[in-house]
């Protein structure tokens, strides 16, 4: 069963869901990207076969988790942290998606006795970056200093009051009948790639501090020891490719697997993406 959890962490209601399978393996945490929430993983969760628990999460500042206070990294990590204790998980198989995977390394640095193994989808690594993504590093200093206007406009009671509710498992579902199933591919690259789609359902400043940790350095990759599988869209629309193997190579226990797909491979490709995952935990448990 599906259930919607609670935890109360620094004054801020952070939601996630948890399926329980029975199974004694660690969980699977299940962790979103840029401007998303947990229901990036409905389908994944509706399908998925891994004999675990699997956890997602709106991360602090998204979906029904919001806040508009400062979060980042650091606090994104301590509270999934804390929401394995209080699961009474001692450990986890970290799982994201882009930011999400960018966090799963963060918090395998911050927290390496809680992490069983990582999952990193499409990361983003800030010395892969190309095309007009490569600025972005550049223009962090301005973006943080936008954040911080922002913050202090939205503690003078200046935001948008309702914030439309986000359901990915549809967009998904939507996107793969009327664009990808109709050859519109770049159409479909425009949606998914889009500030102003995104804006429309997250504060403006939790958007811009989502961009600014996205092409933060990552930890040394070298230092992480868990086993890891990276899943890499061979359409990669924000990083070079080939620049991103070469960087994820440092890790010590990598396994690379290519997806045809753009940056978005649990929409393009949900089938291809979790029957991969499943076989590497089901390689990783023997």
């Amino acid at each position: 069963m599906d259930a919607a959890r609670t935890l109360t962490v620094e004054g801020v209601a952070l939601r996630y869901r948890l399926a329980r399978s029975g199974g004694a393996y660690s969980p699977l945490v299940l962790i979103h990207g840029v401007a998303s929430n947990l229901t990036r993983w409905s389908e994944f969760v509706e399908h998925a076969k891994v004999g675990r628990d699997l956890l997602r999460i709106d991360l602090r500042g998204h979906g029904e988790s919001l806040t508009r206070a400062p979060a980042g990294m650091e606090r994104w990590a301590d509270d999934l942290a804390a929401i394995l204790d209080a699961e009474g998980y001692r450990g986890a198989i970290v799982v994201g998606h882009s930011l999400g995977a960018n966090l799963a390394v963060h918090f395998a640095a911050r927290h390496p006795a809680r992490v069983v193994g990582l999952v990193l989808i499409d990361p983003v690594l800030p010395d892969a970056l190309q095309g007009r993504a490569r600025w972005l590093p550049r223009l962090a200093p301005g973006l943080r200093g936008a954040i911080a206007v922002l913050r202090v406009l939205n503690r003078l009671g200046l935001y948008r009051r309702r914030l439309p509710r986000l359901d990915l498992r549809r967009l998904d579902e939507m996107a793969r009948a009327e664009l990808l199933g109709a050859g519109r591919s770049q159409a479909f690259v425009r949606r998914y790639g889009s500030p102003f789609a995104d804006l429309e359902f997250i504060p403006t400043a939790n958007y811009l501090q989502d961009v600014v940790e996205l092409v933060r350095p990552l930890p040394r990759l070298e230092a992480i020891g868990a086993p890891v599988l990276a899943l890499l869209s061979t359409g990669i629309t924000f990083t070079d490719l080939e620049a991103t193997r070469r960087l994820l190579a440092a890790l010590p226990g990598v396994e690379i697997q290519l997806v045809d797909a753009y940056h978005w491979p649990l929409t393009e490709k949900p089938v291809e993406v979790r029957a991969a995952i499943e076989r590497w935990c089901a390689r990783l448990a023997g």
